[in-house]
């Protein structure tokens, strides 16, 4: 990366270009209390690159590396094995360089890998169609919300208790805006059916409905059928909105849209894209064909040419930038093109038998870590069906002992209090993921670590 000093002269030009008296002008936006006074500690106000190297190398060793430590965070982003392969083709320059098809069919090769991208995720999610992919699994699961209210002409919007409150937080941010209502619980850590709030949602939907939201897996790793919801959600005329967070999952259980799911959204993330520190990820969104000039994003598609050739065409485009603004169905400006290479690549080198032998593995890991930790003096595992994903109800607050785990070596999980913050009654809870990732010794590491911050 080139550095590009700038002298004190071109600073006075740019901000009379702009029309500031100073650099402090452009920052009176940002709160007082959260503007940074002084010098930074520790800092020098000038060293050698290999001084500022060291440095910062110094500085990212206090980090605790996910692949260096028994790791079993999960909640919506997943660490998974992924071959050496994706990162290799995906940096290819033909890939790299062919980001977004702005002059599309120009571009075959990157509409080929959108066209095999969307034919991957309608079959994963059990639909009739995907898009060529969304910023991420939580935008991905406003514009749904969206796209029903589109479809049904109605503003009510019922979101299971179960849905990741991050996904909640941005569709409630959203709403503002739209004046959609969307109701909204919280989960409860009961037997049976934890987080599940399905009585709720069959006896709220009413002829105002536009959308029942669900997922599966929920954040409490629980998985419940969704054709009873499915089908009270189409007699009132609304639609299902199924949000998978942890696409692996689909290798082993049943689709969304098999059980009757209108569109199908989520995060790709867990298939040929890392942790990444929170991004950048893909989002995946499918439906059902006949709601298909309702869907945000793009739509590759195939066609043959003027001389009887396979080709690929940007069949749809939905955004105010190809057509009328009062026309559009999203302001999503692209898609994740690399990522969603990266994902297509990946399930390409697993193949259908592949996924299904890569869920079953998780699957299996995650039975026998939860037997473990069940063992642990005072640890209940909250009951219910899951796949790799599960919840452990903690005799005192989950936030202290996720600490006291990291400061052993280990990264125990999430706690259900920072997930939500305000209600008391799920402080205690902490969901684990095992992937395969995961090892034996792993699993004794975690169990040894939480009977230790336990005590």
């Amino acid at each position: 990366m080139r550095y590009l000093p700038l002298a004190e002269a071109d600073r006075r030009e740019m901000l009379r270009t702009v029309g500031a008296n100073s650099v402090d002008d452009l920052f009176v936006d940002v709160p007082e209390a959260a503007r940074l006074s002084g010098k930074i500690e520790g800092l020098a106000d000038h060293a050698s690159e290999l001084s500022v190297e060291r440095q910062l190398g110094t500085l990212a060793r206090r980090n605790m590396v996910a692949g260096e430590v028994p790791f079993f965070i999960g909640c919506g982003a997943y660490k998974h094995h992924i071959p050496a392969s994706v990162d290799h083709l995906i940096q290819r320059g033909e890939f790299l360089t062919s980001y977004t098809p702005y002059q599309p069919e120009i571009a075959q090769g990157t509409l080929q890998a959108l066209f095999e991208f969307q034919t991957q995720v309608a079959r994963l999610y059990g639909c009739d169609v995907a898009n060529a992919s969304m910023y991420d699994g939580s935008t991905a699961c406003w514009e749904a919300i969206s796209m029903a209210r589109r479809v049904t002409r109605r503003g009510k919007a019922m979101v299971s208790a179960g849905l990741h409150p991050h996904y909640v937080s941005v569709a409630k941010t959203m709403a503002k805006f739209t004046g959609d209502t969307l109701d909204i619980a919280l989960p409860q850590l009961t037997d049976g059916a934890p987080g599940d709030d399905m009585e709720r949602l069959l006896g709220g939907i009413d002829r105002e409905t536009s959308a029942v939201v669900v997922q599966y897996p929920n954040i409490l790793g629980h998985i419940t059928d969704l054709s009873e919801l499915a089908a009270r959600a189409h007699a009132a005329g609304a639609l299902l909105i199924a949000v998978v967070t942890e696409p692996v999952a689909l290798g082993l259980v049943r689709s969304p849209g098999e059980m009757g799911a209108d569109i199908v959204v989520g995060e790709g993330q867990a298939i040929g894209v890392g942790l990444n520190f929170g991004g950048p990820y893909v989002g995946l969104f499918a439906c059902k064909e006949k709601f298909v000039r309702q869907m945000p994003g793009r739509l590759c598609g195939e066609t043959v040419d003027a001389e009887g050739k396979r080709g690929f065409v940007l069949t749809l485009s939905t955004r105010e930038q190809h057509i009328r603004r009062e026309k559009a169905t999203s302001n999503i400006c692209t898609n994740s093109g690399l990522c969603a290479l990266a994902f297509s690549v990946h399930m390409t080198l697993l193949g259908e038998k592949g996924l299904r032998q890569l869920a079953e593995l998780n699957h299996a890991k995650a039975i026998l870590a939860a037997e473990r930790l069940a063992q642990v003096p005072g640890v209940e595992l909250v009951s219910g069906a899951f796949f790799n994903e599960f919840t452990l109800r903690l005799p005192k607050e989950a936030r202290p002992v996720v600490r006291a785990m990291a400061e052993r070596g280990v990264l125990g999980g999430v706690s259900l209090g920072r997930l939500f913050p305000g209600a008391e009654a799920l402080q205690n809870g902490l969901v684990i993921v095992v992937t395969e990732t995961v090892t034996d010794q792993d699993v004794e590491a975690l169990a040894g670590a939480l009977e230790e911050a336990l005590a």
